[in-house]
């Protein structure tokens, strides 16, 4: 399930500094994942992206929630439950907290981010425990040394959408870093085109983008795209993706609370 998350990764890191005016508070996208079983695109599970509005003693910020579910009857197959969480300025989309809680196939982690970005470090720690580890949890604490502009992958999904993307030219590419498993990973994109497709929220005009890992194998191959609408509200309605196992896609299912 990381990988559907990875594959929404990217970022215009020309344009890094754009105010958020995309999203706001309230919003909710929900979306079917689907694997190719057997030959056949199968749909598995369900992930939602939602945001919200929490007051602190000092600053208001905006909560940037995913969740992925596998539907019933495939929890004996594969279960997974997966939370990922960043606490972001509603306007920079800065991270100040991120915070990963899965559970697939019986396997668990945790993990949590505690950004320091005047000194350009994040506490991390993760915490694992798997069904065949029997003397509990292990916690690993580090503090990590980060790049100008490193982001959580939460972070990332949703700065892309604050991008003003239409000023972008069909071919360009660009890197940028997440902070994943307490590791920089590289991610290199590349418009392709403008493409208008059929989608469960009608007909969208849609900047289409290629992915590639520059460090990573989590991606296999050059065929790994992803869709935003191609207007204020830049909504990832469809991504496809290919990893060593096999290959998948995302779909949106529906969106509410969209600012535009």
């Amino acid at each position: 399930m990381k990988h559907l998350f990875l594959l929404l990764t990217l970022c215009f890191s020309l344009l890094i500094n754009a105010q958020n005016n995309a999203f706001k508070a309230g919003e909710s996208l929900t979306f079917t994942a689907g694997y190719k079983m057997s030959g056949l695109m199968t749909d598995f599970a369900q992930v939602t992206m939602e945001t919200s509005e929490i007051k602190t003693s000092s600053s208001t910020l905006l909560r940037l929630k995913c969740k992925a579910t596998t539907y019933s009857k495939w929890d004996n197959f594969f279960k997974i439950r997966d939370l990922y969480e960043s606490y972001v300025n509603p306007n920079t989309l800065t991270p100040y907290l991120y915070k990963r809680d899965i559970d697939e196939g019986g396997h668990y982690k945790f993990v949590k981010y505690n950004f320091n970005h005047k000194t350009k470090t994040v506490k991390s720690l993760i915490r694992k425990k798997s069904k065949n580890f029997e003397s509990g949890f292990w916690d690993r604490n580090a503090t990590v040394k980060i790049s100008y502009n490193t982001k959580d992958i939460v972070t990332t999904i949703y700065h892309l959408r604050s991008l003003d993307i239409k000023k972008a030219k069909i071919g360009d590419s660009d890197t940028f870093t997440v902070l994943f498993d307490a590791k920089e990973t590289k991610f290199r994109f590349t418009y392709i085109a403008k493409e208008t497709i059929k989608t469960a929220i009608g007909t969208k005009e849609c900047y289409k983008l290629r992915i590639n890992l520059t460090n990573s194998d989590a991606l296999k191959g050059n065929d790994n795209f992803l869709w935003l609408t191609a207007d204020e509200n830049r909504v990832p309605v469809y991504a496809k993706f290919k990893v060593a196992v096999g290959s998948g896609e995302l779909r949106i299912k529906s969106a509410t609370g969209l600012k535009n």
